[in-house]
């Protein structure tokens, strides 16, 4: 896993310095609109939509916009079109990265995804031209200090994840996507809370780069993930606890 979680460390602490909470909540919004269109608006047959509603309530979205997002998925109410598509690319380095997006105009966030790929030293490519690189994953991520390791490895496994390893000062749990709800479940009745807790897209061969090209992949990473229309952001990156403490703290 190469440290993963340390992305969404950085992503939680550019996001409280720069209290983007309309742009998260428009995101946001456009993952559950888009889940319960695909799979009706029950989230208890609908675990896409489940997870799109959770990761809402996490940031504190409030519900009537979260049933207003139901509604404009199954047809209710609005005509709002939207649809899922990845991006995929290489940054500085030869980094791979795919970006999830949620547009209502694919040609014009093609487009912008292009320029700021070529802005920041990449270049995006062909549908499966990195995607291969990826492996996706339920990831789940504790702090060391705070959890024991035995304990958290019980609950893990018994609940059927993959695996449980230690990161720095994390400890990263995986399994397979369709687990994600049990495995969550089962840490919340053992009274273990994740920092963070999502399905992701994990890199098969994490790859060491210099610092200063570290740096402009993350600046890559974060201005694709600024774009409105960007759900999330993957990279082949090896974010090690340093490079990611110097990113948040920028």
């Amino acid at each position: 896993m190469a440290g993963h979680s340390h992305w969404a460390t950085i992503k939680r602490a550019k996001g409280a310095a720069d209290a983007k909470r309309g742009q998260l909540f428009s995101k946001l919004s456009r993952a559950i609109i888009v889940a319960a269109r695909a799979g009706g608006g029950d989230p208890e047959t609908n675990l896409k939509l489940r997870y799109a509603i959770e990761k809402a309530r996490q940031a504190s979205m409030p519900k009537e916009n979260i049933d207003r997002a139901i509604k404009k998925g199954t047809g209710e109410s609005s005509d709002s079109h939207f649809e899922e598509i990845t991006y995929e690319g290489y940054g500085p380095g030869g980094v791979a990265i795919m970006v999830d997006v949620a547009t209502d105009n694919r040609n014009r966030t093609a487009g912008e995804l292009r320029k700021i790929f070529e802005k920041g030293g990449g270049k995006m490519g062909s549908a499966g031209s990195v995607a291969f690189q990826f492996e996706r994953k339920g990831l789940f991520a504790f702090d060391a200090n705070t959890v024991d390791e035995d304990r958290l490895m019980e609950v893990a496994l018994e609940a059927g994840a993959d695996d449980v390893r230690r990161s720095g000062n994390n400890f990263e749990v995986t399994c397979d996507p369709p687990l994600f709800n049990k495995v969550q479940e089962a840490f919340a009745a053992a009274n273990l809370v994740p920092l963070s807790a999502e399905i992701t897209q994990l890199a098969k061969a994490p790859m060491d780069v210099d610092p200063e090209t570290a740096r402009k992949v993350l600046k890559l990473m974060e201005t694709l993930d600024e774009h409105d229309d960007v759900q999330n952001v993957y990279s082949t990156l090896n974010i090690t606890p340093e490079l990611a403490a110097a990113a948040a703290a920028e």
